[in-house]
């Protein structure tokens, strides 16, 4: 079972969080959205308050998951980071739910290939992945610290990271799971087949997920639009939130 919480009046925002997390990361920038959406949080499976039942490397399951948890029959889905491969795909199997698609540092594929050089070393990753199996907390912590690295106001953006997370501590077999899928994942093929409008906002300094996926993201998807947040890094929506609010209310009126 998901957790799922709804706040506020008006159009329907889905929103899902990052590897990691859960809903509570939102909570800087939910004040803006719930004067003009009704906004709706869900955990993932393994985080925040939702069951660690299904595993995250199927995502069709994690899909068919979401759909269960009753959230609006139809509206706008925000994904960040891993969040945002679940609702890419999502809008993919279930296209007549999601009226718009807005990825936040996030990208079709994360692992970095000769053909896609925006994302994270295969390396890196799977050092991530030897990791949290010896490691899990520490593990945990250093991804945190690496989505603050060359960021602008690093020390309060992994405060409140950091504070998210004290919240739930992650399901050790979903975050492996969740690591897995970030490894693997490739929705490249597929991304040309979306229905409906695409935006992404990105972090100009993110390590994780690099701006230049924007322009590679809008040659597979020729009606996606893009923005930069200069100064950011992986968490832009909380170093920089009047900036991110600002891009994020034109993309939901575009």
């Amino acid at each position: 079972m998901l957790s799922v919480t709804t706040t506020g009046r008006g159009p329907d925002l889905v929103m899902l969080h990052g590897w990691g997390l859960n809903s509570s990361v939102w909570s800087a920038m939910l004040p803006a959205l719930e004067s003009r959406w009704r906004v709706t949080c869900i955990d993932l499976p393994g985080h925040g308050g939702s069951s660690a039942r299904i595993d995250l490397r199927d995502l069709d399951a994690v899909c068919t998951a979401l759909n269960l948890a009753a959230p609006p029959p139809r509206a706008v889905w925000l994904g960040w980071s891993m969040g945002g491969l679940i609702a890419t795909t999502h809008a993919l199997r279930y296209p007549d739910r999601v009226s718009r698609l807005i990825l936040v540092a996030s990208q079709p594929r994360f692992a970095r290939a000769a053909d896609w050089p925006h994302g994270m070393a295969s390396k890196l990753l799977d050092d991530f992945a030897a990791s949290l199996e010896r490691q899990p907390t520490d593990t945990l912590a250093r991804f945190l610290a690496l989505q603050v690295h060359r960021s602008e106001h690093p020390a309060s953006t992994l405060r409140s990271l950091r504070a998210a997370m004290s919240l739930y501590a992650p399901d050790r077999d979903s975050v492996n799971a969740g690591l897995s899928l970030l490894q693997a994942a490739d929705l490249r093929a597929e991304l040309p087949l979306l229905s409906c409008p695409l935006r992404l906002i990105l972090g100009e300094r993110d390590v994780l997920v690099r701006a230049t996926a924007g322009p590679a993201v809008a040659a597979l998807v020729k009606s996606a639009r893009h923005r930069v947040i200069g100064g950011a890094g992986h968490a832009p929506f909380l170093s920089h939130v009047s900036e991110f609010n600002n891009v994020l209310e034109e993309f939901l009126d575009d």
